[in-house]
């Protein structure tokens, strides 16, 4: 490895880390960073124990140390190991440790001291995942209190080495490296919408395969496009030697993506992101890059991690495009137009923007802290992760009311699994089925283990029966879980074991749903959120489902792995969590009262209540009736109130005030049909003797015709005040009537009732379009009186000759 550039600046960071206890490397993809700093550590003086390389994934993990090895000339698990969760090499021997990010997170944990350990190097650290993110602000704080000795080295392919070397210190020196030089060729292929990415990558494979020479190197967003790109090529280049590399693929499998082919055939790697950093793949010279990344997603509303597709940053594609440039000259191919490139996003977000935080903030409740502003950040954790995190934890009984960590929380933490996952395994070990539990778990976290579909138990079933490599090491990690979680609980073995969805459950208690339709789309959880089921799925006949993941937005996301539930189970294993609830309904007329049993959101049984709490039914009346006291009193009312002034009886003070006016009549009753009377006695019982006389004085309710007849007045029309009177009752009349300083509008009717003219200028309409209406009346109502001069006439409403007998 003597010509690797790196090998140009190790001299200065060997003095770095000599001088200081904090150093960052910035070196460009093909430097050499990551297989060849770790090993030049080993002779310095202050080096007397283990140095940790993180890798951000399990194959670059093996890969650098299987590099490293064959560099000494020794096999993995000598002086050069690694520790990954499926694969594990090392020794008494071993003084470069590499290991995932995740995995360090683990040790650091339960060793905050790192005991026996000399230097923490992280690699890859621009990828800004979460592991790492958490793994270094640890890896300082440890630094800091306990191990001022402890060398931390930060090894990045961008400029954000200088964030970098803030977050170590003052004394932090910055190295930088430069990378190979090797000729690279960019050919923009465009864009292609029309088809699937699978389609366009497979014609640009083969447009590559034949005007180049060398390995090819296709990038695709995720497992399925790889899966139907190879079927493509399979046809179209029957005797090319077509590899997936990704992390489904086995280890025995991922060597032969990352090494040449041991008989000399041309290879075409179809990798997702895994290969962007870290691997080297022997003999690759060509790059295909369809300028897609999937990213995993928290979605704090629907409580579900989802993979998102979106356009690879300019950053990615960079680092994709060099692999073509790692050994030699090479070309890269990319599936999009050149003038759009500068409009892609310059990096992708850190996992801690987009990630579920939960995991983090269990790790710092272990670690003794339940503010993660204590720590060292390049970009702290965002609040409202945080909080949902919390509560997450809190549903678990991982956290106490003040944020710290419970028995149960130190137990789920020292499972290598997510907290949801770890409790799952946890609830199986103490029922006697750890073994299940973890299974189960995994099968959560391995994406395409048991095959595809909805139903979990159908996929668990398929990988039970699988015997290939993958398979079997899996099954060899969950029983490691199994077995360290029986030796955190006691067990109480029962002869009926809880079924799977009650392990995942135990785990995923917001996440038991229940049906909304007979067609099983539509699903209710018990965390209150919705989702939906193809109702083509064999789970869409079910009652209660467990949701194991959901893909899409927080309203409808899409169940995408699940396990059927029957109630009777969840009475019987989750008696805790059900509550049984008196309920009060409001149906739009009247107060329902039931009684509920329910997880949550979800409503298991529900009937009468034959005892309801008669203050509840009272308060949630007057809250209905606060929502617009209009509709209860007479409009009546409420128009002369407001044409008189009076504050009181505006529809806001009335509902401040109904628990005055109003609960004494809702006493005893489950609706508000209250006869009119007695509520306008109740609102008016509330006015004072000034306001009473104000009512009546400034908005009087009738208005007395010369004749004696009262008239209710209208204060609701757009006209008021206004009243409607048989002309005859106005004789005799010459002032025109008001009410306070307003002219009454005054509706004049004929003997029938029938509308004949409105005017607020009576004396106007006596002398004016009187002689009109008199003209047309006095024909169609001949036995009625209509004088020429109204105004000079005694008020009645006889006829003529009743008029005449009687003198008026």
């Amino acid at each position: 490895m003597s010509h690797l550039p790196i090998h140009a600046v190790l001299p200065d960071l060997l003095d770095a880390l000599r001088m200081h206890s904090g150093a960052v490397l910035v070196a460009p993809p093909g430097a050499g960073k990551t297989t060849a700093v770790a090993p030049a550590l080993l002779d310095q003086p202050w080096c007397n124990g283990t140095v940790i390389l993180t890798s951000p994934r399990r194959v670059a993990a093996r890969a650098a140390a299987e590099r490293m090895a064959q560099a000494l000339g020794e096999k993995p698990g000598e002086t050069i190991g690694y520790l990954t969760r499926l694969d594990t090499k090392r020794s008494a021997r071993t003084r470069v440790l590499v290991m995932t990010e995740a995995i360090f997170v683990n040790t650091v944990l339960a060793d905050p001291e790192l005991a026996g350990i000399s230097a923490v190097l992280f690699d890859e650290a621009h990828e800004r995942h979460l592991d790492s993110d958490l793994g270094l602000a640890l890896a300082l704080e440890s630094r800091a209190v306990l191990r001022e000795d402890l060398r931390v080295l930060v090894m990045s392919a961008t400029i954000d080495g200088a964030r970098f070397r803030t977050l170590l210190g003052d004394d932090a020196r910055m190295i930088e490296s430069a990378g190979r030089a090797h000729p690279l060729q960019i050919e923009w292929l465009g864009a292609m919408p029309q088809i699937p990415v699978e389609d366009a990558v497979a014609k640009a494979i083969g447009t590559a395969w034949r005007e180049q020479a060398g390995d090819i190197l296709a990038f695709l967003p995720g497992v399925r496009e790889i899966e139907r790109t190879r079927e493509r090529l399979e046809g179209r280049l029957p005797n090319a030697l077509v590899l997936p590399l990704h992390g489904q693929v086995d280890p025995a499998g991922q060597r032969a993506a990352i090494r040449r082919d041991p008989e000399g055939r041309r290879r075409i790697v179809l990798a997702t992101a895994i290969a962007e950093t870290s691997l080297t793949l022997d003999g690759v010279s060509i790059v295909v890059d369809a300028g897609l990344s999937r990213r995993a997603e928290f979605d704090r509303a629907a409580g579900t991690t989802r993979l998102v597709t979106h356009r690879a940053s300019q950053a990615a594609a960079a680092q994709r495009t060099g692999r073509a440039a790692r050994q030699g000259p090479g070309v890269a191919y990319r599936l999009w137009e050149e003038a759009g490139h500068a409009g892609r996003p310059a990096f992708d977000p850190p996992e801690m923007e987009t990630a579920d935080l939960a995991p983090l903030v269990l790790a710092l409740a272990q670690w003794g802290t339940g503010d993660p502003g204590e720590l060292a950040w390049l970009d702290p954790p965002p609040a409202a992760s945080i909080a949902a995190a919390r509560s997450t934890l809190a549903e678990l009984g991982a956290l106490d009311a003040k944020g710290r960590i419970t028995e149960t929380g130190s137990k789920l933490a020292k499972l290598p699994l997510d907290p949801q996952g770890a409790a799952c395994v946890l609830f199986g070990a103490e029922h006697g089925v750890a073994e299940d539990a973890a299974r189960l778990a995994l099968l959560l976290q391995e994406r395409g283990l048991g095959g595809q579909g909805e139903d979990l138990e159908a996929r668990l079933a398929r990988w039970n029966a699988d015997r290939g490599a993958r398979a079997e090491a899996n099954r060899r990690l969950a029983s490691r879980w199994a077995k360290t979680a029986r030796n955190l609980v006691s067990a109480n073995v029962d002869a009926n074991r809880p079924p799977s969805g009650i392990l995942l459950a135990a785990g995923r208690p917001e996440f038991v749903a229940r049906r909304r339709d007979a067609s099983g789309e539509s699903w209710i959880a018990a965390g209150g959120r919705g989702f939906v089921l193809a109702p083509a799925s064999p789970l869409a006949r079910a009652d209660y489902l467990v949701i194991g993941d959901a893909q899409g937005q927080a309203k409808g996301a899409r169940i995408t792995s699940a396990i059927a539930l029957a109630e009777s189970d969840i009475e019987r294993w989750l008696p805790e969590r059900i509550e049984r609830r008196q309920v009060l309904r409001w149906n739009g007329e009247r107060v329902e009262a039931l009684l509920e049993r329910r997880l949550g959101a979800v409503t298991l049984a529900r009937g009468p209540d034959p005892s309801p709490d008669p203050q509840a039914i009272a308060a949630l009346l007057l809250e209905k009736a606060r929502q617009d006291p209009a509709k209860l009193l007479p409009a009546e009312l409420l128009a002369r109130a407001s044409y008189a002034g009076i504050e009181a009886l505006s529809p806001e003070a009335l509902a401040q005030t109904a628990d005055l006016w109003l609960l004494p009549l809702v006493e005893g009753r489950r609706d508000l049909n209250i006869p009119k009377g007695r509520l306008v006695d109740a609102v008016l019982g509330q006015l004072d003797w000034d306001s009473r006389q104000t009512l009546d004085r400034a908005a009087p309710r009738v208005f007395a015709s010369p004749a004696g007849t009262t008239h209710a007045i209208d204060y609701t029309g757009d006209d008021a005040p206004s009243v409607e009177v048989r002309v005859q009752a106005l004789f005799g009349l010459e002032r025109h009537p008001l009410v306070g300083r307003t002219p009454l509008l005054l509706k004049l009717t004929s003997p029938a009732g029938r509308p004949i003219q409105s005017t607020r200028d009576l004396p106007g309409f006596w002398r004016g379009s009187w002689a009109d209406v008199r003209k047309d009346m006095k024909g169609r109502y001949p036995k009625h009186r209509w004088p020429e001069q109204p105004w000079a006439e005694k008020p009645s409403l006889k006829t003529k000759n009743a008029f005449s007998k009687t003198g008026g």
